[in-house]
Order: C-alpha cells, then structure tokens, then sequence
C-alpha cells in the first residue's frame, strides 16, 4: 500500500465490506443500503467509478463470468482485506478518543 496515512470514504468502506463475499453491482448497491440502514445509497454511476478506482489500487478482483451475462461479480482482495482492517483500527482509535474526551477521561 502506497500510503498507510488515509481515510476511507463512507461508501467506498461499506463497498469493500460488501466483497468479502462476491456480489454483482446491484447486489452491492442494496448491501451497502442495509448495512447503513438507508443514509448511504449509492447512484450506478458512483458504485461503478468507485469499482473502476478500486480495481486500479487491487482492493477487489473482477470474478471471471459466464460470456453471455453482462453481470460482473467482484470479490475483496487480500490488499483490500488490509485496507479494511487499518480503517477499522482508525475509526476505532476516533472513537476511543471521543470517548475519552466527552468523559473526561
């Protein structure tokens, strides 16, 4: 990883969590409108920029599908397995912070 010193966007970090089981885009789409309980929904166009960016770094791979559908599943990488978990350690040490701070801790 090029940079271990970044955040992820909201949609990208439910996006990757969406892969760790191989999912098509629509599948993803309504994953990612679950898990966040309907405040993040994600239009066609974003979800396939955001697949084509993470394609690029190696987060996820393109599954190899059958010629006659149009439907491309994609899976979480081993890279982006990494990604996921150092956002988690990051969102976790934000709230052990906040904590601390609203307590006075």
């Amino acid at each position: 990883m090029a940079s271990d010193n970044f955040a992820l966007t909201e949609a990208v970090y439910y996006i990757l969590l969406s892969l760790f089981e191989p999912l098509h885009g629509y599948g993803i789409m309504q994953n990612v409108d679950s898990m966040s309980s309907g405040r993040v929904k994600l239009a066609a166009g974003t979800l396939y920029g955001a697949i084509s960016t993470m394609l690029d770094k190696g987060w996820i791979e393109a599954l190899p599908g059958e010629s006659s559908s149009r439907r491309k599943e994609y899976v979480i990488s081993a890279l982006g397995r990494e990604v996921v978990i150092k956002e988690l350690i990051r969102l976790k040490e934000l709230i052990g912070n906040g904590d601390r701070m609203i307590r006075g801790k």
